[in-house]
């Protein structure tokens, strides 16, 4: 029985990942409540919030198997998420200037008869940032729809001085990870 994997988000990073292995997907965003996630521990909440979209995305049939997952950033015992305006995101690098930072990804993959969840943390460093380039950087308008306020695949870049772990899990889905999982359900990539 050939399995059909549903990405559970309406992430474009996460889509665009999933293309660039060549792993075929149709997407279903959940209707999902974050807001009743409320741990402070990032692995913990990454997990939650993964195993919170991929319950609310449905399973339509017995083939299909659900791919969900969520990005936190942590430094200093404080979890960020997306910025909900350009104070909290300049508040937010302002934070992460000059220090080292955890990215958390978790992600859970869901058939009709199991779910499993995953997790993976990358170190990043950010080089120390002055108000200048902080103010150049929400100018690209790219900080507002990413966990910490930045996108390490874009213009954010420039902000990295270094990273220890996945870089594809900064981009919002550790998918070398991923996909050596999904092979356990048949889901490999097309070439």
């Amino acid at each position: 029985m050939s399995s059909h994997l549903v990405l559970a988000s309406s992430s474009p990073r996460r889509q665009e990942l999933l293309k660039q292995v060549k792993i075929p997907y149709i997407t279903r965003k959940p209707q999902a409540d974050e807001s009743s996630i409320h741990t402070g521990f990032p692995e913990e909440k990454v997990k939650q919030l993964a195993r919170l979209k991929g319950r609310k995305a449905v399973l339509n049939d017995e083939k299909e198997v659900i791919l969900s997952a969520d990005t936190v950033v942590s430094c200093n015992k404080q979890i960020f998420e997306k910025p909900n305006d350009s104070d909290e995101a300049r508040h937010m690098l302002s934070l992460l200037s000059g220090k080292r930072h955890e990215v958390w990804t978790g992600f859970m993959i869901r058939t009709a008869k199991h779910e499993e969840i995953f997790t993976q943390k990358t170190e990043v460093e950010f080089w120390p940032l002055s108000n200048e380039e902080i103010e150049t950087y929400l100018s690209t308008g790219e900080p507002f729809d990413k966990a910490g306020a930045y996108g390490i695949q874009g213009a954010g870049s420039m902000l990295v001085k270094g990273i220890i772990g996945d870089y594809y899990n900064v981009v919002g889905l550790p998918i070398s990870l991923v996909v050596k999982e999904l092979r356990k359900y048949d889901i490999l990539p097309v070439f």
